[in-house]
């Protein structure tokens, strides 16, 4: 049974800075790209940043383009997200995702797993 189980969420002034992480077990980690989604009260379900099986090529929303990081530990079956300069307009429950397929995607169906999610919250 797979499990991706997020860490690391909490409050944060803006300015500050975070790292998310996602311990993913009960699959082969280094066949998935990973993925970040995150999800604010009334929205929709959108990406963040998305990184390729061997990590070599990441890819970003441009909200958060320059201030957040994706990067994976395929020994470690872990994958994170470092946020630098967070906004209030960061606050959201964040989500890692699993996706097998050929190409790296941004659509949240392309994912064929998910974790829980963890909550962060920016104050201004």
């Amino acid at each position: 049974q797979v499990h991706l189980v997020e860490s690391g969420g909490g409050l944060v002034q803006a300015g500050g800075s975070l790292r998310l992480s996602c311990a993913a077990s009960g699959l082969t980690f280094s066949r998935y790209a990973m993925g970040w989604f995150r999800q604010a009260p009334g929205k929709e379900r959108e990406f963040v940043a998305v990184i390729i099986r061997s990590g070599d090529n990441t890819y970003y929303a441009e909200s958060v383009k320059g201030r957040f990081t994706i990067s994976r530990d395929n020994t470690k079956n872990t994958v994170y997200l470092q946020m630098n300069s967070l906004k209030p307009e960061d606050t959201a429950v964040y989500y890692c995702a699993a996706s097998r397929g050929l190409y790296v995607s941004s659509r949240p169906r392309e994912y064929d797993y998910w974790g829980q999610g963890t909550q962060l919250t920016v104050s201004s």
